[in-house]
């Protein structure tokens, strides 16, 4: 980015204050006025990301880009020439419905993330014209100057020009785990890689500890969070297995249709059946009787009240397909921290010279007097004050530690470095209170030397405390103490650090002379108080969650930064897999990208990971043909959640880069949120399955019933506007029953579905094949029966037809709405179902006793018996052969362990 704005040897981080005044005409001490940032606002625009927004208009239109709307559309146009237009109407009518049931849905989708993304807009302190303001992070400007303070969010790149112990989080943006000690010093170098810019703040970051001062040198797309985001646009989003699945399904359905229609066509013409217009409108009815038109409308509905499920859950569904892909997922590869575990690095572990303590009390426990938790050694509950090193280590951990526990709205709430709110907690369980410290002076924790200290007045004495690494607190120690036995101290800590505790040793030097630290008091005699073994503790509703999906079929792997011995021991917390086995990113870097699709399954642990890491791991898994969930929320995790098969960013720490990017959001980061996911998609498939299986053969049902007149060539039993009206009233009514139905039990319980399959198998396709025959028979042999015995005439014998094929599917709905028998106690759970059909009954008595219905539609006042008692008779026919038929398929099942339409 800088290369765009800056000339070569003009690199942001080498330039002094005054270079940077001039370079961004502003007043590092005053700011700027309040008119030149309005001007500036006006020029540049907002400082907020511009994400790439979908046209209303093309959004509307792609919903008509399906195979089976291709054919209604031809067939609307040929009725339309021929002057039917009520046929024409009725089909334009489906057509246009389903367009904006699908275009509402996805809009309400991004309405709804869009208010989420309104609710997370921060405030800055800002100095312009000499005062300190408060400002929107979307209205700052290049050349403002930004207080920054321990737990802003930075809003925008900022050259710091002053820092007091300032450490910044850049994981999001660098991928590195532990926060950055910053300055205000210009670098000598023209090269400094992103991460080692030390005098410089970027956006998407947060402060952890201390405060400063910086002016803003990029804003929105300009800043290196945006030059991240126009690079994601490089990956290629996925297409939903869904979609892929339809998709085919629709052209197979479409070409058979139209193949059949033609060849029908063709013969007529040559057998001279029917007179050519005639012969015209009966293709177009057979079409558009078989063509399943309800099936766009029906899946986007079922795939709405998915995505209104998954919103009461806690998670935004971008695009209606996406809501049903969780359900198809093989592998969920999560983030370790804040999600499986609650970002609440706790001290569980107290090592004294005489006794190992444990501490209870996981995270920011809420109470009056603020977090709470106990002492125990040996499972019995103690006073820590009868070991005076433990209460030695109490007071240096609060003494030392930055970390600040505040009360907001009820809760606790942390600001300052993980370890530090580790020791701060601590404190404030077993002394109740915030510390009072007196401190004289400071040193910041420093990587080249691994500990920091604080020179504080304490009890009429100046005390020097310190803590640190073991190792290095270690060294100090044994230089005075030679009884000090380090193989003995170094043993305890290895125990700690086996089960994925990071362990900080406290110590402290009595009676220092002096107001600065220096190095002859850190070279006096160093007393160790003792080893605390701390830890980010697993959630724990994420225990039952992973082992739901486990049992689910749903492999979960973790991906995270931190070191493998302690990612492995939250995975093995939280029963992972039977066998946890870790692997790292450099591990992981040495491999081919052949070598790591071989090899990837073996692991379900990946430490020490890098965004690009990620984004091979992903790929390697889809490579096996896996379909793949990604969580993330950092700004380089967005590659790997574009390239997912569904991505999953977290709401609440989720960068506006990782929710562009994702599929999902998570609205409270809750990771119980994607077993809900997982569900709900599974219960969505079903439902659109079970949709597909009753559409299918009631449709080819209608399309039979003209096929085979013509054939015959016998006067159809169907009018064309009669076929119209069965498919109109069956897209407005009974077909969306399956939106109501409940989830079966072994939802859960069964692996995911192989979406290499498709939607339908090989006894789905039987079924559609033999109830389609079924219906339509029955429709042609009573219209005949009852016709040619001259006991009807023509257009009551069609009254009664189009009642029977009504029926058919009432009673065939019952069949298929669940895999249990038809008399169990599921029998009832649909009650919407029970609703629709009396509606749809409803509708067939204005059909045929209404007489401009009678007009439009040639129906006529037909008796009880032939018009309905007739009908419900064929009716349990159907119900009949399909019932013996499930209980057969039932009986398979059980035998073979195999279940029909599952992998």
């Amino acid at each position: 980015m800088e290369d765009k704005q800056n000339p070569p040897g003009e690199n942001l981080w080498q330039l002094t204050n005054e270079q940077l005044a001039t370079k961004f005409d502003s007043n590092l001490e005053e700011g700027l006025t309040d008119q030149e940032a309005e001007q500036r606002l006006a020029k540049n625009g907002y400082n907020e990301l511009e994400a790439k927004k979908k046209s209303k208009f093309i959004q509307f239109l792609s919903q008509f880009n399906n195979s089976i709307i291709y054919i209604l559309i031809a067939a609307a146009v040929i009725t339309l020439l021929m002057h039917h237009y009520s046929d024409s109407a009725v089909i334009a009518v489906v057509i246009i419905a389903n367009a904006f049931i699908g275009f509402f849905q996805e809009v309400q989708a991004d309405n709804a993330l869009t208010k989420i993304q309104e609710l997370l807009v921060s405030q800055n302190i800002v100095i312009r014209d000499g005062h300190k303001i408060e400002v929107p992070a979307r209205e700052l400007v290049v050349g403002d100057v930004v207080i920054i303070e321990a737990g802003d969010a930075i809003p925008a790149d900022l050259r710091l020009v002053e820092a007091d112990n300032l450490n910044i989080q850049e994981s999001t943006l660098t991928g590195e785990s532990n926060s950055v000690n910053k300055t205000e010093d210009p670098l000598d170098s023209s090269e400094v890689p992103l991460a080692e810019r030390s005098n410089m703040a970027f956006a998407s970051t947060a402060a952890t500890q201390g405060s400063g001062r910086g002016i803003v040198v990029a804003t929105a797309n300009d800043t290196e969070i945006g030059g991240i985001q126009s690079s994601v646009s490089e990956v290629k989003a996925q297409v939903t297995p869904l979609m892929r699945n339809l998709n085919k399904l629709g052209l197979g359905l479409s070409i058979f249709i139209v193949v059949v229609a033609i060849l029908l066509f063709i013969a007529g013409l040559i057998t001279k059946i029917y007179s050519l217009p005639t012969l015209t409108i009966a293709i177009i009815t057979m079409v558009v009787g078989s063509i399943p038109e309800g099936l766009p409308a029906s899946t986007s509905v079922v795939l709405a009240r998915g995505v209104q499920t998954m919103t009461k859950h806690g998670a935004i569904v971008k695009t209606l397909p996406a809501v049903e892909t969780l359900g198809a997922v093989d592998i969920v590869n999560t983030d370790k921290t804040g999600t499986l575990t609650k970002n609440e690095m706790t001290v569980t572990d107290v090592i004294t010279d005489s006794e190992h303590y444990q501490v209870t009390g996981i995270g920011f426990v809420d109470g009056d007097q603020g977090v709470k938790g106990d002492v125990l050694l040996n499972g019995n509950q103690v006073d820590y004050q009868i070991d005076p090193q433990f209460a030695e280590l109490v007071t240096i951990a609060g003494t030392t530690t930055d970390a600040e526990l505040v009360k907001d709205d009820g809760q606790w709430i942390l600001t300052g470095e993980p370890t530090d709110g580790a020791l701060t907690t601590l404190f404030h369980k077993l002394k109740g209170r915030e510390p009072q410290v007196d401190e004289v002076d400071t040193l910041p924790f420093d990587s080249a030397y691994r500990y920091s200290a604080r020179l504080v007045n304490y009890n009429n004495k100046r005390i020097l405390m310190l803590k640190g690494a073991p190792g290095t607190i270690f060294d100090m120690v044994k230089a005075h103490e030679t009884a000090f036995n380090e193989t003995a101290w170094n043993a305890k800590v290895n125990e700690l650090t086996k089960d994925g505790l990071r362990v900080v040793a406290l110590a402290q030097v009595e009676n220092v002379v002096g107001d600065e630290i220096n190095a002859e008091m850190l070279a006096g005699d160093v007393k160790l108080a003792g080893v605390v073994g701390i830890i980010d503790p697993p959630r724990e509703e994420v225990i039952p969650a992973i082992r739901n999906l486990r049992q689910a079929g749903v492999r979960v792997n973790m991906i995270t930064g931190d070191h493998p011995d302690t990612a492995s021991a939250i995975a093995s917390r939280l029963n992972l897999d039977e066998s946890i086995s870790a692997i790292t990113g450099p591990e992981l870097d040495e491999m081919s990208d052949e070598e790591l699709q071989q090899n990837i399954g073996q692991y379900n642990v990946f430490a020490r990971t890098t965004p690009q890491n990620k984004l091979r791991i992903v790929k390697a898994q889809q490579a096996n043909k896996k379909i793949v969930a990604m969580t993330g929320d950092g700004v380089n995790d967005a590659a790997a959640l574009k390239q997912a098969n569904i991505g999953i960013a977290m709401g609440m720490k989720g960068t506006e880069v990782a929710k562009e990017a994702a599929d999902m959001v998570l609205v409270k980061d809750d990771f119980t949120t994607i077993v809900d996911a997982v569900f709900e998609g599974r219960h969505v498939f079903d439902n659109i399955r079970k949709t597909i299986r009753f559409l299918l053969p009631t449709s080819f049902a209608e399309g039979l019933v003209v096929l085979i007149s013509m054939i015959m060539g016998q006067e159809l039993p169907l009018y064309p506007t009669q076929l119209l009206w069965i498919n109109t009233v069956s897209a407005l009514t009974i077909q969306f029953a399956f939106i109501f139905e409940p989830a079966e039990d072994s939802i859960m319980r069964r692996g995911p579905r192989d979406v290499k399959r498709g939607i339908l198998n090989w006894f789905d396709n039987i079924e559609i094949t033999y109830v389609s025959i079924l219906i339509a028979i029955l429709g042609i042999l009573l219209f005949d029966h009852y016709v040619d015995a001259g006991i009807l005439t023509p257009i009551l014998g069609s009254t009664m037809a189009v009642n029977i094929i009504i029926f058919g599917k009432i009673f065939y709905l019952f069949n298929i709405k669940n895999s249990y028998p038809i008399f169990s106690k599921h029998f009832f759970e649909n009650k919407a179902a029970f609703i629709i059909i009396g509606i749809l009954i409803a509708m067939q008595l204005f059909l045929i006793y209404v007489p401009f219905m009678q007009t439009i539609f040639h129906t006529a006042n037909i008796s009880f018996f032939y018009g309905w008692l007739v009908p419900t008779f064929a009716g349990l026919i159907v119900l009949v052969v399909t019932e013996m038929v499930k209980l057969l398929r039932m009986a398979y099942t059980r035998k073979t362990g195999k279940v029909t339409g599952m992998k």
